[in-house]
């Protein structure tokens, strides 16, 4: 289908629907804090909100240089769930009772943010039906199949595995073999979201500076075009957008993901389709797609597309390839075939932010007051929660108000990581990795093998995901 009339960037549906908010002013000057926040997405947001509660009397300022929500946190697929990248590794180096309460910190994360969104009176669409992943060959089987039973062993004991039947009853996933389900997920709108945030976070008494790009961070200073933020604590909290300041290009590296949504669907569809329990839905391809059923009943899908810009540049507006749009629409009829003849509303295309070993983490440097808090690979929707209340205990004990908690205790706290590599090798790794992802989804399409193909196994291991 032609995607002529098809919006296409506009920085995302959720703002075309929900409207861009009114513009916050810039910083009129330099200024002197108790703590500087830079970047208004989720992590910046949250950090500001439980700061400030603990702490009534700071001066708290963050400067944001879009407007709040215009990363990743309103760009995203609205799946708040207890993902956390980096698990594995974490309880390789930290044994595999510091994993368990790292996910055990993220499942009541979810509910953190759901409880906090209702007393905050944020309407963000949110419901919580929880995460079903789905297989649609032998190999993607064998994967979730392990999946379930890690997940399990991290503590997850009411995570459900379903076969082909089961499944079916849940969502009619064309070709699907079995799926795993956690309640620990919900589905929500993203601009709503950010934007009851910031509305909550300036109702704290937090002052918020939009229009205001932060050019360098250095020990006490935000360097702005408008003048300089002096703080005892300053945070980076900027995720896909980092390698825009001074010095950071390549800590963690911008990468693309798109998505699309369709106009509303009619009540037969939907009778075909199934999805009563509105989960967030995904699946074990290594190029994988993650799907909601939104709150006016249209499905919102995205995926990789192209997947990382030389020199770890970043868009503008959501602009998204054609040809992108066109496969995660086929791919949509691929596992629904009932909405070939359905119309895609809007396409559009953020960046999220990835370290070089895929650990999202938490950082607050004592020496210098710096902090930071990212890395979510993709995550980022609950983990930027966990993060914020993480940066607020390790301020607070820095600054000696409170002692250690079980948040600063997390393995992934204080973790260090190498650079990515400069360009070219930057661009030539993350694209020869992504297309063998896809030779690799290839292949498994058409194998009856139920182990994981070769391609894909490389892939992960030059990549350091494993």
């Amino acid at each position: 289908m032609s995607t002529v009339s098809t919006v296409v960037g506009g920085i995302s549906f959720w703002y075309a629907q929900e409207g861009t908010p009114a513009p916050r002013e810039p910083l009129p000057g330099d200024t002197s804090v108790d703590v500087c926040i830079v970047g208004g997405g989720y992590t910046g947001l949250w950090t500001a909100y439980y700061l400030k509660r603990a702490v009534p009397f700071l001066n708290i300022t963050v400067l944001e240089a879009k407007f709040c929500g215009y990363g990743a946190s309103g760009r995203n697929g609205g799946w708040l769930y207890n993902g956390i990248a980096g698990r594995d590794r974490y309880a390789k180096l930290h044994g595999h009772d510091a994993a368990v309460r790292l996910q055990k910190a993220m499942n009541e994360t979810v509910g953190e943010v759901v409880r906090t969104a209702a007393e905050e009176r944020i309407d963000a669409d949110i419901h919580q039906g929880g995460v079903l992943e789905v297989a649609h060959t032998p190999a993607q089987l064998a994967r979730l199949k392990d999946f379930h039973s890690v997940e399990i062993a991290f503590g997850e004991t009411d995570r459900i595995l379903r076969g082909a039947r089961e499944t079916a009853e849940r969502v009619q996933v064309t070709g699907a073999v079995g799926s795993t389900w956690t309640p620990h997920g919900a589905r929500l709108h993203p601009a709503k979201l950010v934007k009851g945030l910031a509305d909550a976070v300036e109702a704290l008494g937090v002052t918020i500076h939009e229009s205001t790009p932060v050019t360098e961070i250095k020990p006490k200073h935000a360097v702005t075009p408008y003048g300089t933020v002096r703080a005892p604590y300053v945070l980076r909290c900027t995720e896909g957008f980092t390698a825009s300041l001074k010095g950071q290009k390549r800590t963690w590296l911008p990468m693309n993901s798109s998505m699309i949504v369709t106009e509303p669907l009619p009540a037969r569809i939907w009778d075909a389709i199934g999805w009563e329990g509105r989960e967030t839905l995904g699946d074990m391809a290594h190029a994988y797609f993650y799907a909601q059923r939104t709150a006016d009943d249209r499905i919102a899908l995205g995926g990789r597309g192209y997947p990382y810009r030389f020199g770890s540049a970043t868009d503008n507006d959501g602009r998204t390839q054609a040809s992108t749009v066109t496969a995660l629409r086929d791919l949509m009829v691929r596992l629904f075939p009932v909405t070939a003849g359905v119309h895609v509303d809007h396409a559009w295309s953020g960046v999220l932010g990835v370290p070089r070993d895929w650990c999202a983490t938490v950082t607050l440097d004592r020496s210098t007051g710096l902090g930071y808090a990212g890395g979510y690979v993709g995550s980022g929707v609950a983990t930027a929660n966990l993060a914020a209340r993480t940066l607020r205990d390790l301020i607070q004990q820095d600054s000696g108000q409170a002692g250690p908690t079980e948040l600063t205790a997390l393995p992934w706290v204080n973790h260090k990581v190498r650079r990515w590599e400069p360009e070219p090798f930057r661009w030539l790794g993350v694209h020869g990795m992504y297309a063998a992802y896809r030779a690799a989804d290839r292949r498994e399409t058409t194998s009856p093998r139920s182990g994981t193909d070769p391609i894909a196994k490389a892939a992960d291991r030059i990549a350091g995901r494993h």
